[in-house]
């Protein structure tokens, strides 16, 4: 077998052990056990489990970015793009078995490397989110803003209406979700401008 295969395996095995077990509980001998190799094998490619799990979030990134790029249509106003972008990015986080276990392990145990690895998979949307806004602002689709802290706005009001607001409330479909991110951002609540 050659060695880039025995690389990919690694990744695959120690993908699916985090997975499973989490970041805390998954260790190299579960690894090498999945992926068929001995435990040093894994030692040839990654000195140790942090390494491992940063190579993971890495590929993970880098799909997501993919997904980004794919879903954006630069002919398309900047309110669909994004919806688009945020669905396609939040559907991929809900069915990606590594997202769950990791937001679980955070939520119910605290481990710092869950949350670590949750953070920096979030720091890339915000980051992705935050250079649209720019272009957004350059092309004067939106008014003149913070572009930092519109992007955190956004992912956050997103995961509300898609995520959390289903445990107050019946769960939006993709449609009421585009209508009330368009309401809260794009055209605001008031029923019309005061004047003064």
């Amino acid at each position: 077998m050659a060695v880039v295969d025995r690389r990919q395996l690694v990744l695959q095995a120690a993908t699916k052990c985090f997975s499973l077990f989490g970041y805390k509980a998954t260790t190299m001998d579960q690894v090498a056990k999945i992926a068929n190799v001995g435990k040093g094998t894994i030692y040839t490619f990654f000195t140790n489990k942090e390494q491992l799990f940063d190579e993971i979030l890495r590929d993970v990134i880098i799909e997501m970015k993919k997904i980004a790029e794919r879903e954006v249509k630069r002919d398309k106003p900047f309110f669909d793009n994004l919806h688009r972008v945020l669905d396609a990015l939040l559907e991929f986080r809900s069915e990606h078995e590594l997202f769950i276990k990791l937001s679980q392990e955070s939520r119910d145990f605290g481990t710092p490397q869950a949350g670590e690895g949750l953070d920096k998979i979030e720091r890339v949307v915000l980051e992705y989110l935050e250079r649209e806004v720019e272009q957004a602002i350059r092309q004067g689709e939106i008014k003149d803003c913070d572009p930092k802290i519109v992007s955190v706005v956004m992912f956050r009001l997103y995961i509300v209406l898609t995520a959390e607001l289903n445990k107050v409330h019946v769960s939006l479909s993709k449609e009421q979700i585009k209508d009330y991110f368009q309401l809260f951002l794009s055209e605001g609540l008031a029923r019309q401008a005061l004047n003064c």
